[in-house]
């Protein structure tokens, strides 16, 4: 059996992210025509064509798309290897993660994030992967996503966390709502229709506990995949929204017509934290990730208490 040639592995791996025959060239460093014979030898090794062309764009077959995280993962194992006794230059590495991450991080930390990535590993991409219906830690597991960050939940025995910051939740109304006419109380908060925010289509959330407490029900006449949908739609109606404060008064602050207003029913503090697999623990450009994302977050937290005295 011939040995595998690994300067395969890494270009189909770039042919998948790229999806075409000039960005995979790119990145390898080769020419187009070169990029093409190394596609020829890969659909030889593999026996499938790899991509096809429909009209002016190469769509990979379904046995690319199957191989497609096992590719990364390889690329990315075989990688730690041949760096572990060396000092990783970030400056010229070229690297993609794959997260998944509440709105209220994106819309706090991205910016600043992106800005030091920019400095420290600016041949890296981040890639935001939606919610989907599999369960995150077999997301993590698998490879699909290389950081989780969420509230605080239960994961397997291999998988590491770490805490990042704290947040309450605040209401959000258009600024001249009449719930604004008078004081807030439980029974005022579910007379008026609400928005819930829910990437899986939930309807329900801890408020409801927290009403069914007074014996009061809201009724949710919308439901969002995202914060940025909702807030929008509240602008000209007489909904409410509850957010993460942070979020919340991010929104404030960017000039929408809106006013928070504290909840008349008590929730939890919800604690957000990161969380990857353990065989990227040791990762370089992954610990440089968690490292900066870790900081951004203590930084926030150091500022808002010394705002609070």
């Amino acid at each position: 059996m011939a040995h595998p040639d690994f300067n395969l592995l890494l270009a189909l791996d770039a042919l998948l992210d790229e999806g075409s025959v000039i960005g995979a060239a790119r990145r390898m460093n080769l020419s187009p025509p070169a990029m093409s014979r190394t596609l020829s030898r890969i659909r030889d090794a593999l026996g499938d064509p790899v991509f096809v062309q429909v009209g002016r764009k190469l769509v990979p077959t379904p046995k690319a798309l199957a191989l497609r995280e096992q590719v990364r993962m390889a690329v990315e194992q075989a990688t730690q290897v041949f760096s572990s006794d060396a000092e990783i230059d970030l400056k010229s590495l070229d690297r993609r993660f794959n997260v998944r991450a509440t709105d209220e991080f994106v819309s706090m930390h991205l910016g600043r994030l992106l800005g030091r990535m920019a400095m420290d590993m600016p041949r890296a991409m981040l890639r935001f992967s939606p919610e989907a219906d599999d369960v995150d830690e077999e997301a993590l597991r698998s490879g699909r996503i290389d950081l989780f960050i969420s509230g605080s939940r239960k994961l397997g025995p291999e998988i590491c966390v770490q805490s990042l910051f704290t947040t309450t939740y605040v209401g959000v109304a258009r600024t001249n709502h009449p719930i604004f006419d008078d004081g807030i109380t439980p029974e005022r908060l579910a007379r008026w229709e609400h928005i819930n925010v829910s990437r899986r289509g939930k309807s329900i959330g801890p408020i409801d506990t927290a009403l069914e407490e007074h014996g009061l029900r809201r009724h949710v006449a919308l439901v969002v995949p995202n914060p940025y949908t909702a807030l929008f739609a509240l602008q000209d109606s007489d909904l409410l929204l509850l957010l993460p404060k942070n979020l919340a008064s991010s929104a404030l602050a960017a000039g929408l017509r809106i006013r928070l207003f504290e909840l008349p029913v008590p929730l939890e503090t919800v604690l957000l934290t990161q969380a990857w697999h353990m065989r990227m623990d040791n990762d370089p450009a992954h610990q440089w990730l968690r490292r900066t994302i870790h900081a951004l977050c203590n930084s926030d937290a150091a500022q808002t208490a010394r705002r609070a005295k």
